[in-house]
């Protein structure tokens, strides 16, 4: 395996995993469970670690990439630039995750508005989780440029 192997194998986490938490916490706003909420929260958390893995591989991918013939260089920079705010973007979800994981642990009386907020905030991460996929994804499949 190659850095670009390993970049392939954990790139779409990040993006599938915010989903995965998003739907998990707005079950647990409609059900009322507050362990479905600390659970989404714990997804949260996984999917900014992801965040970090994805990143830590890019470079190799990009040392593999700028090899192969017909790759642009412009494309390979576009996408690291949309990748680094997204992963910017992971990590504050996976550390707003933890302080809601610790007020809805804690019973707090704001533990529910820390949860609306990161519903909210979890769009915006999605937002620019798709740009970052589109952008890794051009650089190799013309058919969607």
């Amino acid at each position: 395996m190659n850095g670009a192997h390993y970049h392939l194998v954990l790139n779409h986490l990040p993006i599938i995993i915010p989903i995965v938490g998003l739907l998990v916490l707005i079950g647990g706003f409609i059900v009322k469970s507050e362990i479905v909420k600390r659970t989404a929260y714990c997804i949260f958390i996984l999917g900014a670690i992801a965040a970090f893995a994805a990143i830590a591989t890019g470079e190799g991918a990009e040392d593999v990439v700028k090899q192969i013939d017909g790759i642009s260089k412009s494309l390979i920079h576009e996408h690291e630039e949309k990748a680094e705010v997204f992963a910017l973007l992971s990590y504050i979800l996976g550390v707003t995750s933890i302080l809601a994981l610790w007020s809805n642990w804690k019973k707090k009386l704001y533990a529910n508005y820390i949860g609306y907020a990161i519903i909210a905030y979890c769009l915006v991460v999605l937002f620019f989780a798709q740009q970052t996929g589109t952008t890794g994804g051009e650089i190799r499949h013309s058919e969607i440029r």
